[in-house]
């Protein structure tokens, strides 16, 4: 939660930065909103902001309340039940593997000396973080970026708002004996 009055400090910064390395859901709460000067641009102004404040977290949405009033408190709630609901989703394997498929389609894995990472497939391994496991021929192929632009093919076709996501590599035979 944050004071709309003080803006963003660095304990704000502190506790989101816990909250993301435990895989926490996250919801960035602007309380103290009915006492913020306000013209037609302050919100997204605010909201701006706070997007470029809070970029390592930025799929936690942002609601603008006021506990005082009790401004938009119900719809406070509501995201709460929502991003719950996005921290707790499962996804077949069957449809992360489409997923996988198309992205892997429009963009290309990366190479490194003649060498193509290879996705064979990826699966769920668990909930609150959802937790991604992708089966590869060398993990140190799949570079971070690449590893972002899955993340966000996953977030647009599933959602997981409000919460993180992590992924595991795992090379092909990995932990066979």
């Amino acid at each position: 939660m944050i004071d709309a009055t003080e803006g963003f400090t660095e304990q704000d910064s502190k506790v989101a930065g816990i909250a993301m390395e435990q895989g926490k859901a996250c919801i960035i709460a602007v309380n103290k909103w009915d006492a913020v000067e306000k013209d037609g641009n302050t919100m997204k102004e605010f909201r701006e902001k706070l997007a470029v404040d809070f970029s390592f977290i930025s799929y936690a949405p942002i609601m603008f309340i006021s506990a005082k009033t009790g401004q938009r408190i119900d719809r406070l709630y509501e995201m709460i039940v929502f991003v719950h609901s996005q921290n707790s989703m499962r996804i077949s394997t069957g449809k992360l593997n489409e997923v996988l498929a198309s992205a892997t389609a429009r963009v290309q894995p990366p190479t490194d000396k003649g060498r193509r990472l290879k996705i064979y497939y990826m699966t769920q391994a668990s909930t609150r973080p959802p937790t991604f496991v992708f089966f590869v021929n060398r993990a140190d192929l799949f570079h971070f970026s690449y590893q972002r632009y899955l993340e966000n093919q996953i977030r647009e076709i599933f959602g997981l708002d409000g919460t993180p996501v992590r992924f595991i590599i795992r090379e092909r035979g990995e932990g066979k004996m």
